[in-house]
């Protein structure tokens, strides 16, 4: 039981990590590409899919503490 608790914690860091990289890049192109003055649907896109990794980052880490 201990090796799926480390393994669930470390999936929660990716997923939390590289969300938090994914937006920053995602908002650097949205700002580069667009200068805040339209919606582009690729960035929309993109931002959808961070918002994604964060939520399947939080659902990691509650179903880890469930295995405690």
């Amino acid at each position: 039981m201990l090796i799926f608790k480390a393994l669930a914690s470390i999936t929660a860091w990716i997923f939390f990590v590289g969300g938090c990289i994914a937006f920053l890049f995602t908002l650097i192109a949205w700002i580069a590409t667009t200068n805040f003055t339209e919606i582009n649907p690729a960035i929309v896109t993109s931002f959808l899919v961070v918002a994604v990794w964060l939520i399947a980052g939080v659902v990691v880490m509650r179903l880890r503490q469930k295995l405690e």
